[in-house]
């Protein structure tokens, strides 16, 4: 799977139209090809794209630290000597001594640059552990008989207290494989109200709401679920 650079977080219009047109031209060969023949990227744009993964093909076998690595000289502007010459002239990258992000970097570089990941979602890494707790997947939750002691984890991307709703807060939360949904009663609110206010990956223990296939768990409790600092943005209270 491949993003478009519409979801590099921060990268200007034309600095991102510069690259296709560039890229439509002849392909870039190396992420000192890419800084020479399109100066509308800033060293800041080189880097976060670097971060997230965008600058691997540019190279034999680099990964996200050997490209961050090169984009420390690719970023560098030319001294007089080289501005004097007529055509460009690329230096040969240094090979970097970093090793290879963790799983755990990768995927926050991934939240904070783009939003989303390429890669397997954060949940599949913690799937074991969470089998082991108990933890029942989004997918599975409709195997279970309604009034079932049952929890639920995942990343919150959608918060909701809608004002006709009496207090009762409606959290979606989601793993690798799909969502699943939550419902919090102002009593327990008032108890976690930190945790399901702010908490980016949340573990829901109550009953189990399963009336003409519409499944949600009824909270008893929350609790956090440490999986790494990854930002993640939710819709929340709409």
């Amino acid at each position: 799977m491949r993003l478009g650079l519409l979801y590099a977080r921060g990268l200007r219009k034309e600095a991102g139209e510069a690259v296709v047109h560039a890229r439509k031209i002849r392909p870039f060969d190396s992420i000192h090809n890419l800084a020479l023949r399109v100066p509308e990227l800033r060293k800041s744009d080189l880097t976060m794209l670097a971060r997230v993964g965008a600058l691997n093909s540019l190279g034999e076998g680099i990964h996200r630290r050997d490209a961050l690595w090169q984009v420390e000289y690719a970023g560098r502007p030319a001294g007089p000597l080289l501005r004097q010459l007529p055509e460009p002239v690329e230096v040969t990258a240094v090979q970097s001594p970093l090793a290879q992000m963790t799983i755990d970097e990768r995927l926050a570089a991934d939240f904070q640059g783009t939003g989303v990941t390429v890669g397997p979602h954060p949940m599949v890494y913690q799937r074991n552990r969470l089998s082991e707790m108990g933890i029942v997947r989004a997918r599975d939750l409709k195997n279970f008989p309604h009034g079932r002691k049952t929890q639920i984890a995942g990343c919150v991307i959608a918060r909701q207290r809608p004002g006709t709703a009496k207090g009762f807060v409606f959290l979606s939360l989601e793993d690798e494989t799909g969502i699943s949904n939550a419902i919090v009663t102002p009593a327990v609110y008032e108890l976690y109200r930190h945790l399901v206010t702010y908490g980016k990956f949340l573990i829901i223990e109550g009953k189990l709401q399963n009336q003409e296939n519409v499944i949600s768990v009824k909270a008893d409790s929350v609790r956090l679920l440490e999986i790494r600092s990854i930002e993640v943005r939710s819709h929340d209270f709409h």
